[in-house]
């Protein structure tokens, strides 16, 4: 079934970030390694310069939640992942990485730069929120595997308590992170 289960960017940041994601650890990691393996699929990129721009734009998507402790979290995730980009010397990445975290909860289809690694990384990260429930290029087996490779641990109860704790305290803005 081609499931990458290890790569070892995305293993050393999360082992960096393990700390700060706490009992939170195991369904951030699968959901990243979910979202990884379904973009790669999605924008045929296996290896390769887009598979590692994938993998830490996978990583970093979600992780100003823990980081930066907010829900607001795209801003401060892509924040993040450019300053790693710059430590690494790979500036010449940021565009796509940049557009694949900050355009990854756009409801409409990306029309933008890097549009086939940003419209995988969307679709692979909406798919994955939603259960596998929306229409996919991808077969049902491959995502039955890539679910058996990657239990959820709770992570989509996880999405609901975030949800509902951000919407008590902002009601004018329940969800800051859906982009149009």
């Amino acid at each position: 079934m081609n499931i990458i289960e290890t790569h070892e960017t995305i293993d050393g940041l999360l082992q960096e970030w393990r700390p700060h994601l706490g009992a939170d650890y195991l369904a951030y990691r699968n959901h990243v390694y979910r979202v990884f393996n379904l973009s790669s699929r999605l924008a045929a990129c296996a290896t390769g310069e887009d598979s590692e721009k994938l993998g830490i734009a996978a990583a970093f998507h979600d992780v100003g939640i823990w980081l930066d402790r907010t829900f607001d979290y795209l801003e401060p995730s892509s924040r993040r992942a450019l300053g790693y980009l710059a430590q690494i010397g790979r500036e010449e990445w940021s565009e796509g990485v940049h557009q694949m975290i900050e355009q990854h909860h756009k409801i409409r289809p990306w029309r933008g730069s890097e549009r086939n690694l940003v419209e995988g990384f969307r679709k692979a990260d909406w798919l994955d929120v939603c259960l596998f429930a929306l229409p996919s290029a991808l077969e049902r087996v491959y995502l039955a595997e890539v679910l058996r490779t990657f239990p959820r641990h709770g992570f989509h109860r996880l999405l609901v308590s975030l949800t509902l704790g951000w919407s008590r305290k902002h009601p004018l803005d329940p969800l800051p992170i859906l982009r149009w």
